[in-house]
């Protein structure tokens, strides 16, 4: 019975060789379509969560105003103090460490070329709070810190770019209007989650881009790791809570900050993946 069913369906392919064809092509094409959608979207997730990580683990990013995007941080959501970092780290219980950031976008030169790239002004503590390794030289002193010293640190495609791949430890580095010693030089961490490029940056005490990039003590983001174990919604509330008394917010206002949690990001992409097709 089995082997007559095989012939009759062979001799039915071989009078409709065209449709036969065309049928066993269009699922070849189908099931190869679904198997590269489930693959590339596989990939993509966790590229997207490898980098997620690479902001920094159980990491919280606060910026000003009341939404992420084009508008925030606007004329009523006023910048954050290096000051409100400092209250943080000392009245807020599961957090590791706080580091301030403050950015400029600058032209940096050294041995007759230049580059534009991000300069940022935070603390050594900006290292821990993004999972920044140091690859050679080393962090900045207590007394570059206090002093806003012409010292920095700079990423791998600056080296590349403007150091021809060599590692300038002691060399000098012309940022804006002043010239900065090179003390280090960051391990790199390749493409970010919006595109950017990571190591494209270079790396001074907050005092020094403030009085010497910027000309204020505005501070654009404070980055807030958690340590392990605690719970991310007691230390958000708990920091909104600080947040709003610092920034003087009555109890009808609405908060002119938000709180990104890097962790809830990636867990949330990981369940989207999860509802795949395997």
């Amino acid at each position: 019975m089995l082997l007559n069913t095989l012939l009759l369906a062979l001799r039915s392919i071989r009078r409709n060789l065209m449709r036969s064809f065309l049928t066993i092509l269009g699922i070849v094409i189908g099931v190869a379509a679904v198997i590269t959608m489930v693959t590339v979207g596989n990939g993509a997730t966790l590229a997207v969560q490898s980098q997620i990580s690479s902001l920094g683990t159980n990491l919280l990013m606060i910026r000003p105003g009341q939404r992420l995007g084009p508008g925030m941080g606007g004329v009523s959501a006023p910048a954050f103090r290096e000051s409100d970092a400092e209250a943080i780290a000392t009245q807020i219980g599961g957090v590791q460490a706080v580091a301030p950031e403050a950015r400029a976008s600058a032209t940096v030169v050294a041995g007759g070329s230049n580059w534009t790239t991000n300069v940022t002004g935070s603390t050594n503590l900006w290292l821990q709070t993004g999972n920044w390794h140091i690859a050679a030289g080393r962090e900045f002193t207590p007394e570059e810190l206090r002093a806003g010293a012409a010292v920095c640190i700079i990423g791998q495609t600056i080296r590349r770019e403007l150091f021809a791949g060599r590692v300038p430890l002691g060399e000098q580095l012309r940022v804006k209007d002043f010239s900065c010693q090179v003390v280090g030089l960051l391990a790199s961490k390749g493409q970010g989650v919006m595109g950017n490029d990571q190591d494209d940056l270079v790396l001074v005490p907050l005092a020094t881009l403030q009085r010497r990039v910027t000309g204020n003590t505005r501070v654009s983001v404070l980055l807030v790791s958690m340590r392990d174990g605690s719970d991310p919604a007691r230390v958000k509330a708990a920091l909104r809570e600080l947040l709003r008394e610092r920034r003087k917010l009555a109890a009808g206002d609405e908060d002119n900050f938000n709180i990104l949690d890097t962790q809830q990001l990636a867990d949330t992409l990981s369940g989207t993946s999860a509802r795949w097709p395997r």
